[in-house]
């Protein structure tokens, strides 16, 4: 359900932003020339958030990230679970420059400029991978019976890196509004869809939990239909 509402959404996004429909170019334009000049003149906010989006969030960190899980779980000899994991950021890293090809939509430009990227801007790659990133490893997470507590921080710190991550692309000046929403969106459908396939991935590893042995056989209970009372000695008569 999640993976359908997303891809619906996704192809009414696309399709708006491909035709250049004025009143979502409008608000765009909007969003990001606010940030803008914010941007340019708190420069201690800009740095921090440069920092976050270019070290902390980018598509690099999350994707060493999960680089260092698919290696566990190989260790952990799970190998179609690291499979499917390590699949799935190749297939959204190869959707995410397909789109950026395809659509073609110029980054917004500006006289005075806080940041710099390169690529076409639809959709924003640091918006996906991140969501991608934390979704995926939410699951597993999850299906690993992980303590409440950690998945709780975890779910959090997973929320705050998304919308962080979307926020800094456009208030630095690289990205329009439209081109995060697009990410998350498409971070959203394929985390849906992985999770969808998960248990044919987790069917398929095996199961190196050790086996309890055999409990050994009772040993068979004597027959007492068969035995026979001792025969009793006969008392000795007075004198």
């Amino acid at each position: 359900m999640v993976a359908v509402v997303c891809g619906g959404s996704l192809a009414v996004l696309l399709t708006l932003v491909a035709a250049e429909w004025g009143p979502l170019l409008s608000v765009d334009r909007d969003i990001a020339t606010g940030l803008h000049r914010s941007a340019v003149v708190h420069d201690d906010w800009t740095r921090t958030n440069r920092v976050l989006s270019d070290w902390v969030w980018d598509p690099w960190t999350m994707r060493a990230l999960l680089a260092v899980v698919t290696g566990w779980l190989l260790w952990r000899g799970r190998w179609p679970v690291a499979l499917w994991l390590a699949a799935t950021a190749v297939v959204g890293t190869v959707l995410q420059q397909g789109l950026k090809a395809a659509v073609g939509r110029e980054r917004p430009r500006w006289p005075d400029p806080v940041d710099s990227a390169h690529y076409a801007a639809f959709p924003s790659g640091h918006a996906l991978t991140a969501t991608l990133t934390c979704g995926l490893l939410l699951w597993l997470l999850a299906v690993h019976s992980v303590r409440r507590l950690w998945r709780g921080l975890a779910a959090a710190t997973a929320a705050v890196s998304v919308l962080g991550v979307g926020s800094t692309r456009v208030y630095l000046g690289v990205h329009w509004a439209t081109d995060v929403l697009a990410g998350w969106l498409i971070g959203l459908a394929l985390t849906a869809v992985a999770v969808l396939l998960y248990p044919y991935a987790a069917d398929a590893a095996p199961d190196r939990t050790p086996r309890a042995s055999a409990p050994e056989a009772d040993a068979p209970a004597p027959d007492h239909a068969t035995e026979r009372p001792a025969p009793r000695a006969d008392r000795p008569h007075g004198t």
